[in-house]
């Protein structure tokens, strides 16, 4: 046996299994990312289509070479859209995948719509108007997420709950201002989605491969025609730039914590322990040995995709961290965990919408809770500083005697009597028991974005005309 053959033998040996063929199928392997990115077909056509008008409006490409190009792309569209187009690994990309197609169709004329671009400023092009319309979708969601909670927090205005802190009962709240908190969450993320809109919304082709092109082109007709504000100031940042894909990440993330937030509420609630809520068939599973069982799968779920999306998040900023300018196929890498954060982001937003829309809220339970923990003593605390005139430490202090008697005797502060409260400090007066239900207490706590029924009305109402 030759050594060469010997040596070939030993290579396939090495790569082994799927790879039989030895290093170029690796290659092909590691290099195509049709698998993944076809998911840009629509985007890449449309780029496409814009791309090739203004080759022909400025005379770089003939009018009839324009016209079959486009009603190439319109058939090349309809073949993806129907199922029947035949994607090429070999092919590597969309771009390739559908130019090849073209070259089909229309023969040579195909070969001029990459007059003018480069593969760097199309995928740039190309994810960054799908990413743009995620964004757009996002935001849609979100308005929808907030109104159901304002619809649940008009309903539960005057509602009572316990508030927490460190997850210990606090000072009693209104179920309806404790759904406000989370428009105000919700709120910010569709904020910071359509900052991440204004801020993406550059076109980026015509920067070619880095530098630029030597062709006539008018980018701002391309800019125009895709939707965009303006095209990019600079050529090497626009093949290099993948922080809208990041920005979009750090939006998703951010809101899934929010989404994860909520979902830790409602599967705490949910358990007979607490009993707040009674979610739906629609929203829970059973168990298959316990027939008592009802999970709050649903929100369990929306609570764990919350760490593949900060996941996502982490992957592009270190694949990004250590790239010099301009494009790297370091990048390829990007699409996946942008469709993957999208995707999640979506499911657990309409997740949680349906769940808060759908769930059974136990006003009963809720009351009940309330009033534990000794959750009116701030409001002793505030009425002697108020009635009484004494500082509030000392107040503090009086209160926290009265708290701890109520403890001893095993009663609520409201079933303290008068002479009781009164051999703590004698300047207390009947009047005192006017503060001491949850009613007065959500009641009194007026100042602006306070928990009283009224104020979370006056929030709904601003809430509603800006949503």
């Amino acid at each position: 046996m030759a050594d060469g053959t010997k040596d070939a033998t030993s290579s396939n040996q090495m790569w082994g299994g799927r790879f039989a063929s030895g290093p170029d199928a690796i290659m092909e392997e590691i290099n195509a990312s049709i698998g993944f990115d076809k998911k840009l077909y629509a985007q890449d056509i449309r780029g496409s289509i814009a791309h090739a008008t203004m080759l022909a409006e400025m005379a770089i490409i003939s009018a009839q070479d324009k016209d079959m190009i486009v009603s190439g792309l319109n058939t090349i569209m309809s073949e993806i859209e129907s199922g029947t187009f035949e994607f090429s690994r070999k092919l590597e990309d969309i771009h390739m995948n559908i130019e090849g197609r073209l070259a089909t169709l229309i023969g040579p004329a195909a070969g001029r719509l990459h007059t003018a671009r480069s593969r760097n400023d199309q995928v740039a092009l190309d994810f960054r108007l799908w990413v743009k319309e995620a964004l757009v979708k996002t935001e849609a969601m979100l308005t929808d997420l907030i109104g159901a909670f304002l619809d649940r927090a008009e309903e539960h205005a005057e509602t009572v709950m316990p508030g927490f802190t460190h997850l210990q009962a606090a000072q009693p709240v209104t179920f309806g201002h404790h759904c406000m908190a989370y428009v105000e969450m919700f709120g910010r993320d569709r904020a910071r989605v359509r900052h991440a809109i204004d801020h993406l919304d550059e076109s980026p082709i015509g920067a070619a491969a880095l530098a630029g092109t030597p062709y006539p082109i008018d980018r701002h007709m391309t800019a125009k025609a895709l939707g965009f504000r303006e095209p990019t100031r600079n050529s090497i940042d626009t093949v290099s730039d993948r922080d809208f894909a990041l920005e979009f990440l750090s939006v998703a993330a951010i809101c899934a914590m929010h989404l994860s937030r909520l979902a830790e509420e409602i599967v705490i609630w949910s358990t007979p322990q607490f009993g707040f809520v009674r979610l739906s068939d629609a929203f829970s599973t059973g168990s298959s040995i316990m027939p008592q069982k009802k999970n709050p799968d649903a929100a369990e779920l929306v609570r764990a995709k919350t760490g593949r999306i900060n996941g996502s998040l982490v992957a592009l900023l270190t694949i990004m961290k250590g790239l010099p300018l301009a494009y790297s196929k370091d990048m390829q890498e990007d699409k996946e965990q942008v469709f993957d954060a999208a995707e999640n982001l979506e499911l657990a937003i309409a997740a949680m919408t349906g769940m808060m829309r759908d769930m059974t809220i136990r006003t009963d339970r809720m009351r009940a809770a309330a009033g534990a923990g000794f959750s009116t003593a701030t409001d002793l605390a505030d009425w002697l500083v108020r009635e009484v005139g004494l500082p509030f430490r000392e107040a503090h202090h009086v209160t926290g005697r009265a708290v701890a008697l109520a403890e001893a005797k095993g009663c609520g502060l409201a079933e303290l009597s008068l002479q009781e409260l009164q051999a703590i400090n004698p300047e207390i007066t009947d009047k005192v028991f006017d503060v001491l239900s949850v009613d007065a207490s959500v009641a009194s706590r007026t100042s602006f974005g306070g928990t009283a029924p009224a104020e979370v009305r006056k929030q709904i109402a601003w809430w509603r005309g800006r949503n």
